[in-house]
């Protein structure tokens, strides 16, 4: 116990393989390196959300069946993981289950270990996705919803039909996306699905990398959106989530699209922005525009959430800070004087 002071040397001391992923926004892996990096306090968490991280922590031994801790740490105000709270949560482990984390636990063991501030339940969505993620990432059988899901977005059941198909199935199809011509069925499918089928597609594929072959009529749709007399706000802002892992060329125009007009830039739209396209902001115009945008909502207290949460992402923090000192316009010099008086206040 005496040289574990970190989770990676707790995996790496008990013989194991290990990913790590955040969980807050996307659900990505963060290299181990970079992770023995940001437990020893080197560097800033790379994904927080609202001052905290959210992480997965998937370890296997020879079966590669693997145990999983969800996990939430606070941050300091550098964005930085709490070395104590890292140091409390070995204490719980190494307690419930010794330094070699490669065996089967007790039902007496797991409680002892899920009974402590640091462990949290992820939402339904999110853990099938990851599940799914996993699995694809380890080489594991699929879910038993995985065949019924390809055969639905095949269009082999009927598009009505989609009652019938499992979440999990649609993360698994996600997860596989370049095996047994997936990618290829859920491009075909697009313009066919009904609203909850797509509403859950576009959901998983938040989290996914995707080709630009699936990116192109995502992008498409979305302009079909901009461009209407009467846009669909809730879907253009799922179809502008959907593609935050995308190549450039096809989410860059959409968000220009998006915050070159008042009405488009809707709350709920720009909300889904800072959830998961933050790093489209990483250009001091766009950033920019996208916090006029938000001053406009005349919603004082959403701007000061979202902009204390980007602020505390590093690679928005050096465009964001020196914003404060900007006033491109009325509503937006209004905005940030009220949110730096509230920050006085605290």
């Amino acid at each position: 116990m005496n040289n574990i002071h970190t989770l990676s040397d707790l995996l790496k001391n008990s013989g194991c393989q290990y990913l790590i992923f955040d969980l807050g926004r996307r659900i990505q892996p963060i290299d181990s390196s970079a992770f023995n990096h940001i437990e020893q306090g080197q560097q800033a968490y790379p994904y927080p959300v609202q001052r905290k991280a959210h992480l997965a922590i998937a370890y296997w031994n020879e079966s590669r069946q693997p145990w999983i801790w969800f996990l939430k740490f606070e941050l300091d105000e550098r964005g930085l993981l709490k070395q104590a709270d890292i140091g409390n949560f070995i204490k719980y482990v190494v307690e419930a289950m010794g330094t070699h984390l490669s065996q089967e636990m007790s039902e007496e063991q797991q409680e002892k270990l899920s009974n402590n501030p640091y462990t949290f339940k992820p939402a339904e969505d999110k853990m099938a996705v990851f599940h799914s993620k996993i699995r694809a990432n380890l080489e594991l059988e699929t879910s038993q919803y995985y065949s019924h899901a390809q055969d639905y977005f095949a269009g082999k059941l009927g598009w009505e039909k989609w009652q019938t198909v499992g979440l999990q199935g649609i993360t698994d199809v996600c997860a596989r996306m370049n095996e047994q011509q997936n990618s290829v069925h859920l491009i075909r499918a697009l313009k066919q699905l009904p609203n909850e089928p797509l509403y859950a597609l576009l959901g998983t594929l938040e989290h996914c990398d995707l080709p630009d072959r699936l990116a192109e009529p995502l992008s498409d749709m979305a302009m079909k959106q901009i461009n209407s007399s009467e846009p669909d706000l809730f879907l253009l802002s799922a179809l502008t989530r959907a593609l935050t892992s995308a190549n450039h060329a096809f989410s860059l125009p959409v968000l220009q699209a998006i915050l070159n007009s008042p009405l488009l830039s809707h709350q709920e739209i720009l909300i889904g922005i800072a959830g998961r396209c933050w790093h489209l902001l990483a250009d001091t115009k766009l950033a920019e525009q996208f916090l006029i945008r938000l001053a406009e909502t005349n919603n004082q207290a959403l701007f000061n959430q979202l902009f204390a949460d980007l602020v505390m992402l590093p690679e928005l923090r050096v465009i964001l800070l020196p914003l404060l000192h900007s006033s491109p316009t009325e509503e937006l010099a209004r905005a940030l004087e009220n949110l730096q008086q509230a920050a006085r206040k605290h």
